[in-house]
């Protein structure tokens, strides 16, 4: 087994503070990519580059993407409910609530809905990089309907640390 230790002190002061953030569960989701809510519970910039951490519903139809990998950040996938389908690099496994895949930076992984009922997931990713501008570009592209060429795609994925296999 590793032996792990604490990081160094990111907080020096000695009574402790006031700084909790909450996010009620009524509040609605941040944006909309085709049939998935997706909801910004912990962002980068909220929890000080720490990691984000978002509320992933999608709804039956199928969605997800293709097979990538990240240089920068890990990523961590949480059912909550229904089936996801998740991909560890060497094959897919239907996911149910409670299953828990984690994949750190150059792994291999995707993840879909193909079960034709809705489902949802916790997505963690550290550290807490700026995702929600990814997102917000897919929601974008989406909703206007929009069909990218393919040096769209590779730049929208340079863009945001997403190298596509």
């Amino acid at each position: 087994m590793i032996e792990m230790s604490y990081p160094e002190a990111r907080y020096l002061g000695e009574a402790g503070e006031s700084s909790g953030v909450f996010r009620p569960a009524s509040a609605g989701p941040d944006l909309t990519i085709g049939g998935t809510a997706v909801h910004h519970l912990g962002t980068g910039a909220s929890t000080d580059g720490q990691f984000g951490l978002y509320r992933w519903d999608m709804g039956p139809k199928p969605s997800g993407p293709s097979p990538h990998f990240h240089r920068t950040i890990s990523e961590s996938f949480f059912v909550l409910s229904g089936t996801v389908r998740l991909f560890d690099g060497k094959g897919w496994t239907d996911a149910t609530a409670g299953d828990f895949l984690y994949v750190p930076a150059g792994g291999i992984h995707s993840f879909r809905n193909e079960s034709g009922e809705p489902a949802s997931m916790l997505l963690l990713f550290a550290p807490g990089a700026p995702r929600e501008a990814y997102f917000g570009e897919l929601a974008e592209i989406a909703a206007e309907g929009r069909r990218l060429s393919d040096a769209e795609w590779t730049d929208l994925y340079l863009r945001h640390d997403q190298y596509m296999v």
